[in-house]
């Protein structure tokens, strides 16, 4: 296990340092790096704002007509018509093949449409162009628990705990999945 948990660190930095010096805006990847040491500094009252304001800088695509394509594929899984939002994700992704929340919403969308294998591979998209996509790592988790792998579910929910120490959402999965994989032990 230790191996592999190695291996996925090693890959997602390799692929921070691949893309992330390819992305355009630097004030924009400047302001993201702060916003990560504070929520790897925050305390409990603080970090779901901090998450919030990364995600919101996630969703700048530098383009109003991908902005409108993301918020209708989000609006579309708000109002449960996940078919409806792989459409809208679909288009972004032809238009923006480089904007990692067009493969991290279609992911959500294909997800809801048990098409796991799809939303696998949009996630990896996804942590390709933003290794640091806390979301998707948690996406990716919850298709591991589905999938009964509960020990790469655990480890996304750690490696998530590193970037977001105060994660109650996280912290609650790692205890949950550590009782279910003692349990499997005895």
């Amino acid at each position: 296990m230790f191996t592999h948990t190695h291996r996925f660190k090693r890959i997602v930095a390799a692929l921070f340092f691949a893309v992330g010096f390819s992305l355009p805006g630097h004030a924009q990847q400047s302001d993201l790096d702060t916003l990560y040491q504070d929520l790897a500094e925050a305390d409990e009252a603080s970090y779901a704002r901090i998450e919030q304001r990364i995600i919101a800088e996630w969703e700048k695509s530098g383009s109003p007509a991908m902005d409108l394509l993301l918020r209708r594929g989000q609006e579309a899984l708000e109002e449960g018509t996940p078919d409806v939002a792989a459409e809208h994700f679909t288009a972004l992704v032809d238009h923006a093949p480089d904007f990692s929340e067009g493969y991290y919403g279609r992911a959500t969308a294909y997800f809801l449409l048990d098409k796991i294998g799809p939303a696998l591979e949009d996630i990896r998209m996804t942590l390709e162009l933003n290794p640091r996509h806390f979301e998707a790592m948690r996406g990716l988790a919850s298709i591991m628990i589905e999938l009964e792998r509960p020990e790469d579910a655990l480890e996304l929910h750690e490696m998530i705990l590193e970037m977001s120490p105060q994660s109650v959402e996280s912290e609650t999965a790692v205890e949950y999945l550590r009782v279910q994989l003692e349990g499997q032990a005895l």
